[in-house]
């Protein structure tokens, strides 16, 4: 499981999938957010600026991360 340190209080759902690398663009990100493809803390979630915390658990297909 890979850990991804926050600046900050939070980061919104599609930014941390760019920062991860996980899309390699906005649109991309969508894409992702929109297919159901990400699960947070077990649940799948939709909400492209969701804002993901320090303890939050995210798993895209086999990448697990854990906000820290």
């Amino acid at each position: 499981m890979e850990e991804f340190k926050i600046e900050g209080d939070y980061i919104e759902l599609l930014a941390l999938l760019k920062a991860l690398g996980i899309a390699e663009t906005g649109g991309h990100a969508k894409h992702i957010v929109d297919a159901g493809e990400v699960i947070r803390n077990g649940v799948i979630e939709r909400r492209r600026r969701a804002k993901m915390v320090p303890g939050d658990q995210v798993q895209v297909e086999d990448i697990k991360i854990s906000l820290k």
